[in-house]
């Protein structure tokens, strides 16, 4: 048989271009040289000029639509056009989460290796979702993964080698998700899928609203779910023994423990529960324990942060996002199961076209069976390529390099009598306020950081965002973008106390605050 061009060359010159005369093949490998270049190029000059543009977004509702086309072009249009419009259009709508200036939430932590790694996994384009479909994707993970757990020290029954595994999610939403549909099905199996509506699901009252999501998600009734309460006395960490109270009020009603998550680095204010004596709570009700490290954990591979996760050998699950504090870009959830076969029994299905003798010989991972979805992205080559390109020691010092920061913005903060640090930092967030005026009451102070805090991101020279714990709002300084070096940090603590400076000062003229 002939080529298509000798068999019907009308239609092969129809196909290769259109009556504009743009080449219309999508994947010419000379144009994506062409444009990939200066793709690159413009990326390069973003980081370049990033620190040059109002961290948050100053734009208004709406903006866009007011600006872009109300149909798609009939025709191609250039590279070129393309990427000025977004400079004109879409960067005025971009919070710069990679500005040196950006302290809010958490971190997203680029970097070359990242990126470049993101790059080819989106160039190889794979969909790995069984051995089958791409063997380098599943085995360059499995092996990545114990890489991963060797460096945070994690005990052997999460490694492959130990009967256990790891596996990269998208994010920790998902990843509980996966852990508490699996610790599901394990308990009905035993009690009869009928009694789904007495079984509990425990929390604090700062763990990540993503637990209470999962559990609806997997059909936990709603009164079922526990966010026990935290005080200012244990530092806003899960106490033992408050969990026991509230676990045992369950069981004396007829309902049965199902799953606790314990979160070492809470969203709020970075507290760590303990997840020694929670997991001592948690096997005396025969409940999966879920570590939830999904900012600190990648901070374990330092000697002198691992302790916060000791007691994680008694855990069922335990999980880091490498896309927050690990220099590796959304989305790159790191998994650790010491039980896959219950991950596996709830989440997987094998339809005939699925079928191949890789996965019946039982030799292979199917990675399908550890998710919720079924096609999955090549991320362990990013990954991959971050430990390699530094090493650990290098990422150890990075890490340092930001808790230094931090420690030396907290410094400032104690060091000025207007202001004071609102819990102990832990890692690399400070939790600060702007104290109120003599006598005045909890409200007013509160509305008082609420004018700081917007003041401070108006001005677009730097980011943070807020909490509030035990009524107290307070304004959170994560340090963790991969740009930011110390005099970005002196200089935006300068910012703030100019603006609660006339803040203050409009208050001592008489000004409500």
């Amino acid at each position: 048989m002939g080529s298509l061009q000798t068999e019907n060359p009308e239609f092969a010159a129809a196909v290769a271009t259109n009556t504009d005369g743009f080449a219309t093949n999508p994947l010419d490998h000379e144009e994506f040289r062409r444009q990939g270049h200066m793709v690159v190029d413009y990326i390069a000059d973003y980081y370049r000029d990033v620190h040059k543009y109002p961290v948050r977004s100053q734009v208004e509702p709406g903006y866009l639509r007011r600006r872009l086309p109300d149909a798609a072009p009939n025709g191609p249009e250039p590279i070129e056009a393309i990427l000025g419009d977004i400079t004109h259009d879409i960067l005025p709508g971009i919070t710069h989460w990679q500005s040196p200036n950006y302290y809010a939430y958490f971190p997203s932590s680029g970097s070359t290796a990242g990126f470049l790694g993101e790059m080819l996994s989106t160039g190889l384009n794979v969909v790995g979702f069984n051995w089958m479909s791409s063997p380098a994707a599943t085995e360059l993970e499995t092996i990545v993964m114990d890489w991963l757990a060797k460096m945070l020290r994690l005990p052997e029954a999460f490694l492959f080698s130990g009967g256990g595994g790891g596996v990269l999610q998208g994010t920790t939403c998902e990843g509980l998700l996966c852990t508490l549909t699996a610790a599901r099905d394990r308990v009905l199996k035993k009690i009869g899928r009928e009694h789904i509506g007495k079984l509990v699901v425990y929390g604090s009252d700062q763990t990540h609203c993503a637990l209470q999501k999962a559990a609806q998600i997997a059909g936990i009734h709603p009164e079922n779910f526990r966010a026990v309460g935290t005080t200012r006395k244990d530092a806003f960490a899960l106490n033992p023994a408050s969990l026991r109270a509230a676990v045992a009020a369950d069981v004396a009603r007829g309902l049965v423990p199902l799953f606790l998550c314990a979160t070492v680095g809470t969203t709020s204010s970075t507290a760590v529960d303990p997840v020694a004596g929670l997991c001592e709570v948690a096997k005396e009700n025969n409940m999966w324990v879920h570590v939830d490290a999904a900012y600190a954990g990648g901070a374990c591979i330092l000697p002198e942060v691992r302790h916060v996760i000791d007691g994680v050998e008694n855990a069922d699950s335990f999980s880091f996002n490498a896309h927050k504090w690990f220099f590796t870009n959304l989305d790159c959830c790191c998994m650790w199961v010491k039980d896959p076969a219950a991950l596996v029994a709830a989440l997987s299905t094998n339809p005939e076209y699925l079928r191949n003798k890789a996965t019946e010989s039982k030799q292979v991972v199917d990675y399908k069976d550890w998710q919720i979805a079924l096609s999955r992205r090549f991320r362990a080559l990013k990954l991959w390529m971050v430990l390699r390109s530094y090493g650990v020691s290098n990422l150890r010092n990075f890490l340092r390099s930001h808790v230094a920061m931090a420690k030396h913005f907290e410094s400032l903060v104690t060091a000025d009598e207007r202001f004071e640090v609102v819990v102990p930092r832990t890692f690399a967030m400070v939790c600060f306020r702007l104290l109120p005026p003599a006598q005045a009451g909890r409200e007013t102070a509160n509305e008082l950081n609420r004018r700081l805090l917007e003041a401070v991101n108006s001005s677009g020279k730097a980011y943070m965002t807020h909490a509030v714990v035990d009524g107290v709002y307070m304004i959170r300084f994560a340090v963790g973008a991969t740009l930011t070096a110390e005099h970005h940090v002196v200089e935006s603590w300068r910012v703030i106390q100019e603006h609660a400076s006339e803040i203050l000062a409009h208050g001592r003229r008489g000004t409500e605050f």
